[in-house]
């Protein structure tokens, strides 16, 4: 061997650098409905994403089951070409999703993936932030009451079970009571606040169809609410992995504007499938079936969710996230194991009843059996002041109601209390997709609680009114609607007006009939 060759492979020796590095790799050994099992991978953590390498691309699954000898995963994606031998690597990231200011008007997917053909939701990716889609709840100390109103533009709601900002209010009834509805209305009528003080709106489908959510979307669009609103949609057709996260990140989202110093507001339509999806994975990953075939840790499921939900102090910036969830009860049963439980972790429920719906009274709220726990120490002093009784006046007509039937036996003070129930409940109702801004609901209930309408008939309650908000929307709104938007409370100079308004109007009415 010549003396240059060997002075060559000295070079090259010298020049020798190991390239070898560790890693872990994991191999599948069982898939069934999505769920996969994984050998290997020692050090994955719970929730972190994983890469299942397929001939069609790559596949990404989430570690949910971390057992002694494997790992179960559930595939976030199409997972029909995922077989046993399949390489699987760890990314290292816990499953997070990317949050911005552009995600105002958009539908996204779980994965904070565009749903709506708009493009893409960032100009320059590498802008936006990345928040895991689950972390733990502001702390006690984070934390302050809620003070703030948050108004749905649903008369009965804000009259008696009224919501603050930060809070967590149930809803919840049968399928086709009006649930969907009220959320929706409560998004559409945050347009009427400011745009400083407007929340922006978070509206999650969880296994809904997606004709419905479209619909949904149309109406937001419509009314101008997609202006500020997101819409994070899981439906009916996507795998229960994707329905099990819907929630939280929407929740992510929200929690990334109340972390800013916003008002957030969130619906989650609904729990109740939410639960349902996350007990088909737990059953596929046999973890151990408890009440209902639920696996043991369904309660924790919901409140590590809603307990996000908070209003924080100043020092935190004052920002807040009001939690509207939906629960689907069957047969008006609310004392069924999802319903008692989201119920104990709420702030209050409004109660949907069948009964009411089909009778004709929209929204069909029941007043006995809804409550708002925290949200009368944020009603404004105007709504408090014209609707303090009216819960139990409501309350007294529904005991008396079984005997409107036999009303020519009745003594004339039943008669007056079930006439004036009857009033009022039909003062209350209104139609789907139309919220009511909070002054004009102010009138309204002065105007019916103080006698005004005493002799205008049932049926002509609802014309009546909204001749009468016309009439003052049209001569007297900067002195009696602006006095009580702006300031939340009714003065006696504004109520005296009022009075002198609402007098002048029905004697009008009188003159021309």
């Amino acid at each position: 061997m010549s003396y240059d060759i060997v002075e060559k492979l000295k070079k090259q020796i010298a020049d020798f650098e190991s390239t070898a590095s560790v890693e872990e790799i994991g191999t599948v050994i069982e898939v069934a409905d999505g769920v996969v099992r994984i050998s290997g991978l020692p050090t994955v953590a719970s929730q972190e994403l994983l890469m299942i390498e397929t001939p069609r691309g790559p596949v990404h699954a989430l570690a949910l089951n971390l057992e002694e000898s494997s790992v179960g995963a559930v595939a976030l994606d199409d997972f029909s070409h995922v077989a046993a031998g399949q390489t699987v690597r760890g990314s290292g990231n816990v499953l997070s999703i990317p949050v911005g200011d552009e995600l105002v008007g958009r539908v996204v997917n779980p994965l904070g993936e565009p749903l709506d053909d708009k493009g893409p939701l960032f100009k320059d990716p590498a802008s936006a932030s990345h928040v895991l889609i689950e972390k733990k709840a502001p702390s006690v100390l984070a934390r302050k009451s809620v003070d703030t109103p948050l108004h749905t533009g649903v008369t009965s709601i804000d009259a008696i079970i009224p919501i603050g900002r930060g809070q967590r209010e149930l809803i919840i009834g049968d399928r086709q009571t009006g649930k969907t509805s009220i959320a929706l209305d409560a998004i559409i009528n945050q347009q009427f606040d400011s745009a400083r003080r407007r929340p922006i709106c978070i509206y999650v489908a969880i296994g809904q169809k997606q004709a419905n959510v479209a619909k949904a979307v149309a109406m937001l669009e419509e009314r101008g609410a997609m202006a500020y609103t997101i819409v994070v949609v899981a439906s009916a057709s996507d795998p229960a992995p994707l329905l099990f996260l819907a929630p939280y990140s929407g929740c992510a989202i929200g929690e990334y504007f109340m972390e800013k110093g916003q008002d957030a507001l969130i619906v989650y339509d609904d729990l109740s499938k939410h639960a349902a999806a996350y007990r088909q994975i737990s059953l596929l990953l046999r973890r151990p079936p408890g009440r209902e075939a639920y696996p043991g840790d369904i309660f924790y499921l919901h409140s590590r969710l809603l307990e996000r939900a908070a209003k924080l102090n100043d020092e935190k910036g004052g920002g807040s996230l009001t939690a509207l969830p939906i629960i689907e009860t069957q047969l008006g049963d609310v004392s069924a194991y999802i319903p008692t439980n989201v119920i104990s972790i709420t702030d209050g429920q409004i109660y949907l009843e069948a009964d009411l719906f089909y009778q004709g009274v929209r929204p069909a709220i029941n007043a006995g059996l809804s409550v708002s726990r925290v949200g009368s120490s944020a009603q404004t002093k105007a709504m408090k002041k014209v609707a303090g009784k009216i819960r139990l006046e409501l309350a007294q007509f529904r005991e008396l109601a079984s005997f409107v039937q036999f009303a020519s036996d009745l003594d004339d003070a039943t008669r007056a209390k079930i006439t004036r129930g009857q009033l009022i409940t039909e003062a209350l109702k209104q139609s789907d997709g139309a919220p009511i801004p909070f002054e004009r609901q102010v009138v309204t209930l002065y105007a019916v609680l103080n006698g005004f309408f005493g002799a205008v008939s049932l049926t002509d309650v609802q014309s009546v009114n909204k001749e009468l908000l016309d009439y003052i929307q049209q001569l007297y709104a900067p002195d009696i609607f602006e006095p009580i938007a702006s300031s939340g409370e009714f003065s006696k100079e504004v109520e005296e007006k009022t009075k002198k308004t609402i007098t002048e109007f029905f004697a009008s009415r009188a003159e021309a009939h």
